[in-house]
């Protein structure tokens, strides 16, 4: 019965897996012609420290962003909350949290949200401002669940709303991850995952200022109500799959490889690599390389570090920090905060 579980579920995959190419085209990058680029900020620094290549690693609460099939290997109740100044004054804040439900499987909640400043409002005649503001952002909340079919198959789920806004207009879209992680474990602990995210709904801008009042008729009498037509753009596709080797694995220490190849539906198709030694499971060293043959891109090198601190019982502290170089722009800085219990 769970053969044929998972043969559904693969067959479910490569399905979508169909469906998501042939959003993508042939001879296009289609840069910049997609909604919600938030969507793509990675979350944990644990993950970004190594590149970015995580999909077939993730077994903690973070795996909600990279691979939800992970999740289901989270033991007991974890959440975490994470922190980045972004590029050019934009602040990006995420938490999740995940609990264990016997042998009912994984189930967890997590936010995301983009802010910015307050900003003027500018026009031809007014270039210093009219003394209005306006703010812009974005946000997506969401509900996962992930469950174990074997005992070295798991899949998950996510289901997530999606919200931007500039102004007095927003954008409304729903959408879906799915993951899957598998162990190999007589290959020195090889792991293989794949992950599809956002895949979902078009994103459209609705609001009072896309309205406007046009005169018409002789003498321009006659007043009507126009609206601006403004076309609705798909959601950041991505495709992840990854593998992931203990290449040293002992009572203290470990080091662990990953390689991850991305598919977007807006950009080229690019690597991430990475590195985690591990003392004890307390101390870790991070490194990686991410958006390796992407064209056109300021992503590079990553570092990062943590540490894994059992404070009483089952109770535990999870300090994370990355730097990412984002070459001819600034770097970086990532902050997470988790607690296992």
């Amino acid at each position: 019965m769970k053969k044929k579980s998972i043969f559904f579920i693969l067959g479910f995959i490569i399905l979508m897996l169909n469906i998501s190419f042939s959003q993508i085209g042939a001879s296009l990058t289609k840069t910049g012609t997609t909604s919600a680029q938030f969507l793509k900020i990675g979350v944990g620094s644990r993950a970004l420290g190594m590149g970015g290549a995580f999909a077939a690693s993730a077994t903690d609460v973070t795996s909600i962003y990279w691979n939800p099939g992970g999740l289901a290997y989270v033991s007991s109740s974890e959440v975490t909350f994470n922190h980045v100044d972004w590029l050019l004054d934009v602040n990006f804040d995420h938490a999740a949290f995940a609990m264990k439900l016997s042998d009912f499987g994984t189930v967890g909640t997590f936010v995301s949200v983009l802010s910015m400043g307050d900003m003027l409002v500018r026009t031809i005649e007014k270039p210093e401002g009219t003394g209005e503001y306006f703010s812009a952002g974005a946000m997506t909340i969401g509900l996962s669940y992930a469950r174990s079919l074997t005992d070295n198959f798991s899949i998950g789920f996510n289901a997530k709303y999606i919200r931007e806004y500039i102004w007095n207009e927003s954008a409304i879209g729903f959408a879906i991850d799915i993951g899957t992680l598998y162990r190999i474990p007589f290959l020195n602990e090889t792991r293989l995952g794949a992950s599809i995210s956002n895949f979902g709904t078009k994103m459209k801008l609705h609001g009072r200022d896309i309205l406007k009042l046009t005169t018409a008729g002789p003498g321009g009498t006659n007043v009507i109500n126009t609206e601006h037509q403004l076309d609705a753009f798909d959601l950041p596709l991505l495709f992840r799959v990854g593998v992931a080797v203990d290449v040293i694995k002992t009572s203290s220490s470990r080091l662990t490889s990953e390689v991850n190849a991305i598919h977007p539906n807006d950009n080229t198709e690019y690597l991430n690599a990475g590195f985690e030694y591990s003392w004890n499971e307390m101390i870790f060293l991070r490194a990686g390389y991410k958006s390796l043959l992407e064209k056109d891109t300021e992503q590079g090198f990553t570092l990062g570090a943590g540490v894994n601190y059992r404070m009483y019982g089952m109770i535990a502290l999870i300090v994370d920090y990355a730097y990412q170089d984002f070459g001819r722009l600034k770097n970086v800085h990532y902050f997470s905060l988790g607690l296992r219990f």
